[in-house]
């Protein structure tokens, strides 16, 4: 169980980073006149808030991923939620960048 929050948490690490990256870019294409949309997921990513930046979803997963790690068996149906979540943020910083 500790490989994998290990392994989850060394994924939030690089997400982060090229979330914060991202988020710069965001705000210089909003102060050019673009970036007018309402949220950067859909409501099937699995997160249940909407923001228009990536470090308020990274911090999402984070905190899942901390709630996981408190817990003595992993749950594997919260698991496969973060890891959706988590593949979801990459597929669209890989796609951002």
């Amino acid at each position: 169980m500790q490989a994998v929050i290990e392994k989850l948490n060394e994924n939030l690490k690089i997400v982060y980073r090229q979330a914060l990256d991202a988020d710069k870019k965001l705000d210089e294409l909003q102060q050019q006149g673009h970036g007018k949309f309402k949220a950067l997921f859909t409501e099937d990513a699995g997160f249940t808030f909407e923001a228009k930046r990536f470090k308020p979803y990274v911090l999402d997963v984070a905190a899942d991923v901390e709630g996981l790690s408190k817990t003595e068996e992993i749950d594997e149906q919260k698991l496969a939620l973060v890891v959706k979540k988590l593949q979801s943020l990459l597929q669209l910083l890989a796609t951002f960048k």
